[in-house]
């Protein structure tokens, strides 16, 4: 084993020692020299070097994790939005020089095989992206901790714009392979769907409860290794895979099931408007579930024999509803496997998991019809039933009354509700921001909040310092370290020793400096990708992330209308030129939100050609938002667009990436911005609009969209050009856009905050013509984000909830 690290250390230990053994597995791999591969063997070969060099870390880590009896958490999510891993990984296990040094004696740019990787299809938004950050927070402080999530085959979906629409297509990101994976068969567990249940007695008179006639699936687990940072510690991201079983169901035409197991591991977040899809989507969240149930107790009975002690060594953090699954799925397996009676089953699952809830949104949070668990899972609803039962014995015991205890039901209306199943079988509920915590304390939950008030707490969301600012902007980080020394690379609360250095001229400059070098690998990245161009030359206002109603990208191109009529009537109108950024995917089946997406490229497509109008600002959409486009938006934007609906929005993610990267928040009260406002000061964030408060007293005292519609000349000018054929020329596309507003008042209230996003804009504007004082604003910022560093938010959740100890 020592002459098998020595040989991995050598690997990388020079240029000259990487080409050689570049060389060589290129042979292994491929049968060929060097010379003779394309840059996609290339990749492959690189990759599996990289992994093979990270294989022995894992493997000691598990056996540190193994022999010493470490608690471990597991965070099962059913995305992890990981992005690209080549240089993720080269940067975290500090070989990136070498490897760039040796390829580029070899005449190949190590950004050319960067470009070959795919982002992984596992995520979507905000709470794939929030998982995938804690992952790599877990491996840096040196916690055992594991993902458990799908193996999806082809993501959610990739976007093109196609005269001017969204069109999806499959996102086949395993098309090459995923090098990073290492297909663990031995580990191979036994889902099962359908059936009934058979319910005898035992010798002592006990119930017993056996489920026939299911349809089994196999669940093959895919492991990749999530090392941390400058350290021996590497963590496990384990996805599932369905597979047809050798138990063939009887009486099923074979070619139908093995197209439904197909079926599981497909998509991501299968459009559930349709009963067809809704059994899907219950079966995807039961399927990894049951899966890595399964896997952490056989590991677990390996080491301890005994399922006496689960709870003291395992924590199961449920990342929103989609996990909920897992609570009664636990104590199936305590139950019927292991003949746990109900009373210690449940003792032990309640002090497993931990729930995070993730919006306040009704229509979010997950509901499904109890026909359909019954017929999926039918012994699975049957335990859902007592646990609701035991719960409203234990209500009725408190002195409860009927509507209350009906409040809070499980089971009600036909559905189960899965948040509420979370927060009964939780230990610990946890909001993601200090107003999003605070709103499902006195309303969201505020029945939950009076029974279990020690369940409720608040953990901020985080982000990896390590991706979304070393690793996306080493020429600001080579910049700070000019000025506060490297420490920050390794622990980022250092990073606020830079508020010592706002005021230097020289810092400013270099500053502003990187931001435009920044603006120019975008816009040159655009052109290649899209073909789109952008003037670096402008200042860049973004607004990026997975489009919905109450994020309001609706309100910021309506802003841009705005403009473009002051443009055309104003001869004298002037402002500093300004590109307006947009990425963002719309669910399939979300009509509005696609019309959105149509409205903003028909403006860009308006605005961009008209050169009265684009010598002051244009408008680019770009296409398929993911992790990679994030990687260059976020480190060449100068305003950040947080503009959701006061109290609609849990936290944000995106918002801490901009503000790590130097960019100001233009932004309402709402999640994360709350404390981004707290941190730096009302003189260095842009804050606009209703409160939470307000808006709930608005709506109170009768919100009417239309007065605004009647009373603004700008309003009512914007939303006529929906109807008018100004931005289309079929009157009909953005009726359903002029109706959210005419016919059903404007849900989400962009009509009470638009005057004052217009004076937001202005004041920022006003703010940027003194180049000095932007810099040193936006360099507080940075200086600030140590409090959204994920390693913070890692360090609270293992303080108040998971109590781990570090691995080494």
């Amino acid at each position: 084993m020592d002459e098998y690290k020595t040989f991995l250390k050598e690997v990388f230990e020079n240029k000259e020692n990487f080409v050689r053994h570049f060389n060589s597995f290129a042979h292994i791999y491929y049968g060929k020299e060097l010379d003779e591969t394309g840059l996609v063997e290339k990749y492959v070969v690189l990759s599996k070097m990289i992994r093979t060099y990270m294989l022995e870390e894992w493997r000691e880590t598990k056996y540190i994790v193994r022999s010493d009896n470490r608690k471990q958490v597991y965070y099962f999510s059913l995305e992890f939005l990981l992005g690209r891993m080549l240089r993720n990984n080269l940067m975290s296990i500090g070989v990136y020089d070498v490897v760039k040094d040796g390829l580029a004696e070899i005449g190949v740019d190590i950004a050319d095989i960067e470009d070959v990787e795919t982002d992984a299809g596992l995520g979507n938004g905000g709470l794939g992206r929030l998982a995938a950050c804690f992952l790599d927070s877990l491996a840096t402080l040196n916690y055992a901790g594991s993902g458990n999530t799908i193996r999806y085959k082809n993501g959610l979906f990739k976007q093109f714009i196609i005269d001017n629409e969204q069109v999806e297509v499959p996102d086949q990101w395993l098309r090459i392979e995923n090098p990073w994976e290492v297909r663990k068969a031995e580990k191979t567990v036994d889902v099962r769907f359908y059936g009934y249940v058979d319910i005898t007695r035992d010798a002592n008179g006990e119930l017993e409860f056996h489920r026939k006639d299911t349809e089994h699936v196999l669940a093959v687990p895919y492991d990749m290794p999530i090392v941390g940072y400058d350290n021996k510690t590497s963590n496990t991201l384990r996805m599932w895979n369905a597979e047809p079983s050798d138990d063939l169901p009887e009486g099923r035409d074979y070619r139908k099931y093995l197209a439904d197991v197909d079926d599981i591991c497909l998509n991501l977040y299968p459009d559930d408007t349709t009963e067809q899809g809704k059994y899907l989507r219950i079966k995807q969240e039961y399927f990894f579930v049951a899966a890595g149930l399964q896997s952490i107790i056989n590991d677990h009975m390996k080491v301890y024999g005994t399922l006496d002690n689960f709870a003291d060594k395992v924590v199961i953090q449920l990342n929103d509803t989609h996990p909920a699954l897992a609570i009664p799925e636990l104590m199936r397996i305590l139950m019927d496997s292991y003949g746990i009676k109900w009373d210690k089953a449940w003792d032990i699952v309640t002090h497993t998991f931990a729930y995070t809830n993730h919006t306040v949104l009704q229509e979010a949070l997950e509901k499904w019809p109890v026909e359909y668990i019954k017929i999926l899972l039918p012994r699975i609803y049957l335990i859902i039933e007592e646990i609701d039962r035991q719960f409203k014995r234990e209500l009725i015991a408190m002195g409860k009354k009927h509507n209350f205890i009906d409040s809070v039901q499980i089971i009600h209306d036909g559905n189960v509700r899965m948040a509420y199943l979370s927060i009964v079988g939780s230990f610990s509920v946890n909001g993601v921001a200090k107003i999003h915590s605070g709103i499902i304390q006195k309303d969201t939950f505020r029945d939950f909040y009076e029974i279990y008030p020690e369940k409720f707490n608040n953990k901020t969301n985080g982000i990896t310092p390590r991706r979304w600012l070393l690793y996306s902007n080493p020429e600001l980080c080579d910049l700070i370290e000019k000025y506060i020394g490297p420490g920050f690379r390794k622990d980022f609360t250092q990073i606020e020793k830079l508020l010592d250095h706002v005021d230097d001229p020289e810092l400013q400059k270099g500053f502003l400096e990187v931001k435009h070098l920044k603006k120019q690998q975008l816009s040159a990245w655009v052109k290649k990708n899209y073909d789109l161009d952008i003037d670096p030359d402008t200042i860049f206002d973004s607004i990026a992330k997975r489009l919905h109603a109450y994020k309001r990208q609706l309100m910021d191109i309506m802003y841009v209308i705005s403009l473009y009529y002051r443009i055309k009537d104003d001869k004298d109108f002037t402002m500093p030129k300004t590109t307006f950024l947009f990425g963002a995917k719309a669910a399939s089946s979300y009509k509005f939100a696609k019309k959105v997406i149509k409205l903003i490229n028909c403006v860009a497509k308006k605005i961009n050609s008209d050169p009265e109008v684009n010598k002051f600002i244009q408008v680019v959409f770009i296409p398929n938002y993911r992790v990679t486009v994030a990687e260059k938006l976020m480190p060449a934007t100068d305003i950040s667009e947080q503009i959701s609906t006061a109290g609609k929005e849990a936290s944000g993610t995106g918002n801490m990436k901009f503000m790590m990267n130097g960019a100001l928040t233009l932004g309402t009260l709402d999640g994360a911005n709350v404390e981004i406002r707290e941190l730096v000061g009302d003189d260095n964030c842009v804050i606009f609009g209703l409160t939470e408060e307000e808006v709930k007293q608005y709506k109170k005292d009768g919100y009417n969209s239309y007065e605004y519609y009647e009373n603004s000349t700008t309003l009512n000018r914007i939303i006529n050009s929906f109807m008018n054929g100004t931005w289309s020329d079929n009157l009909d596309d953005f009726k359903d856009i002029a109706d959210e507003f005419l016919l059903r008042n404007d849900e989400y209230m962009i009509l009470a905050d638009f005057e004052a996003y217009q004076k937001a804009h202005d004041k920022v504007y006003e703010l940027y013509a003194d180049q000095n004082t932007w810099a040193k604003k936006c360099l507080i910022n940075i200086a600030r984000s140590a409090f959204f560093s994920s390693d913070r938010t890692i360090e609270e959740y293992v303080q108040d909830i998971w109590h781990l100890d570090k691995i080494q």
